[in-house]
């Protein structure tokens, strides 16, 4: 979606991606709402399980393939399973970084 001033222009993503993300931030607003100190931590969490790296790679006669994993979500799954201080809100948090790993695994395999 593109809109014209004079001589600028603003774009915007397409509208699904628009609503998607407008999503994911009401639902990480909603759960720092639940936590009682260091509410800014859900974001943290969020974040770095969107994370996604390959960890195999191999040249074929086809092309490059290459295998990846969402390495955030992993490593944040495995702190919070063995941390004391485990709050539903911040797995909730990494399992939504989780669904967002897996969109830019399809977009790596597709594109």
């Amino acid at each position: 979606m593109e809109f014209k001033f004079a001589n600028a222009a603003t774009v915007l993503p397409p509208l699904h991606i628009t609503i998607i993300a407008i999503i994911i931030i009401f639902f990480l607003v909603r759960w720092i709402k639940q936590l009682e100190t260091r509410r800014f931590t859900v974001f943290f969490y969020f974040l770095i399980s969107t994370s996604i790296t390959p960890i195999f790679s191999r040249v074929t006669t086809e092309g490059v393939f290459q295998l990846w994993i969402p390495i955030g979500f992993i490593v944040v799954f495995l702190y919070l399973f063995r941390s004391k201080r485990n709050h539903p809100s911040k797995m909730k948090a990494s399992i939504l970084g989780l669904l967002i790993a897996m969109y830019q695994l399809i977009l790596q395999y597709i594109g």
